[in-house]
C-alpha cells in the first residue's frame, strides 16, 4: 500500500542542521545537488547547470536552494508561484517551503515570502527585522527571532506563551507539530501528540539539532548521536548504532543523517527510495528531506 505523503516542512536541515524545514548559508564552499525519492513535478531533478548552492531545502514537490551568492533558485511543482522566487530577491541567507509557500531570509533580519498567501502565511508582519531563523507550515510561518523569541504568522501556528531562549526551529510534516531548540540544549515542542511527536523524552539535554517529521522527531547531541521520539510505523526511529552525526533531516516518514566523513545514511519509509541515498554518494555538505523526496548538496 503506498502512503500518500503530500505535504511536509521539513524538511530540511542545512549543515549543523540549524533549522529543519528551512536551510541556511554558512561557511561552505558552494557545490552541487543531488536528488532522490519521489520526483513528481520533478522536485528531486535540479536544473541543469546549478551550481555554487550552499543549502537546500526540499517539501511535498518543491525545491529551494540558496546560492552562495545570496540567491534562490527553484523548482518542482509551481501552481502558485511557491517555486518561483521574487526576481528582485537577493541577499538571502535562509530559506524555507511549506510546499504551497516560500520565505527568504535576507541578510538584514527581514522575510520575503511568496506562493500561496491565502492565511497570510506569506506576508510577513511589519516591523520584523531581527529574524534570524526560519520555517513554514501549510498555513503559517515562524520566524526565531534575534533576541530567541519565535513569531508567527498566517493560521494556526500557536508559539507556546513565554517561549524563549530558543536557537532552532523545525516544523513538521504537514505543519502538524514544531520543535525548538533552547539555547541551553533542551527541546520544547508542541502541536500534534498523535503518536507522541510533541512528548519530549525526559531528562533529553546537550540537543545541538532538530528535525521534525510527521508523527516523529529527531534530535542531534553534541556527541553526534541522535535520539528519536514519537511513531515507529515506518520504522522512524533511526538504525543503531548511529553516530558521528553533524546533522539531520526528516521528511514526512523518513529520515537521513550526515556523517562526519560527509557519508549518509536514512532510515524510515522507503516506498519511492527517499531513504536510500544514491550509491557512492560522498563528500556531501549539506542535506533535506521532505515529503518522500531528499536533497543533498555535494561540495
Amino acid at each position: 500500500m503506498k502512503m500518500r505523503l503530500l505535504r511536509s516542512t521539513v524538511i530540511a536541515t542545512a549543515a549543523l542542521a540549524l533549522v529543519a524545514g528551512s536551510a541556511s548559508a554558512g561557511e561552505l564552499a558552494g557545490g552541487t545537488v543531488v536528488g532522490w525519492g519521489e520526483n513528481t513535478g520533478g522536485v528531486a531533478t535540479p536544473p541543469a547547470g546549478l551550481s555554487n548552492v550552499v543549502s537546500v531545502v526540499v517539501n511535498s514537490r518543491t525545491s529551494l536552494a540558496l546560492k552562495a551568492d545570496g540567491h534562490v533558485v527553484g523548482w518542482g511543482t509551481n501552481i502558485v508561484g511557491q517555486a518561483t522566487p521574487p526576481s528582485w530577491l537577493y541577499g538571502v541567507k535562509a530559506i524555507a517551503t511549506s510546499g504551497a509557500h516560500s520565505l527568504a531570509l535576507r541578510n538584514d533580519g527581514t522575510v520575503i515570502g511568496w506562493g500561496d498567501n491565502g492565511r497570510g502565511q506569506a506576508t510577513a508582519p511589519p516591523g520584523l527585522y531581527d529574524a534570524v531563523a526560519i520555517t513554514a507550515g501549510p498555513t503559517y510561518s515562524l520566524a526565531l527571532r534575534a533576541n530567541g523569541t519565535v513569531i508567527g504568522w498566517g493560521a494556526d501556528f500557536h508559539v507556546p506563551a513565554g517561549l524563549s531562549g530558543v536557537k532552532a526551529i523545525s516544523t513538521g510534516c504537514w505543519g502538524e507539530h514544531t520543535l525548538a531548540l533552547k539555547n541551553d540544549g533542551t527541546v520544547v515542542a508542541w502541536g500534534s501528540n498523535s503518536h507522541g511527536q510533541s512528548s519530549v523524552p525526559a531528562g533529553l539535554s546537550n540537543v545541538k539539532a532538530v528535525a521534525a517529521g510527521r508523527y516523529f522527531s529527531v534530535a542531534l547531541k553534541n556527541d553526534g548521536t541522535v535520539v528519536a521520539w514519537g511513531g515507529n510505523q515506518w520504522g522512524e526511529t533511526p538504525p543503531p548504532p548511529l553516530s558521528g552525526v553533524k546533522a539531520i533531516a526528516a521528511g514526512c516518514a523518513h529520515g537521513l543523517a550526515l556523517h562526519n566523513n560527509g557519508t549518509l545514511r536514512g532510515w524510515g519509509s522507503n516506498i519511492y527510495g527517499e531513504a536510500t541515498p544514491p550509491e557512492g554518494l560522498a563528500g556531501v555538505t549539506t542535506i533535506a528531506a521532505g515529503g518522500s523526496s531528499s536533497l543533498a548538496v555535494k561540495g
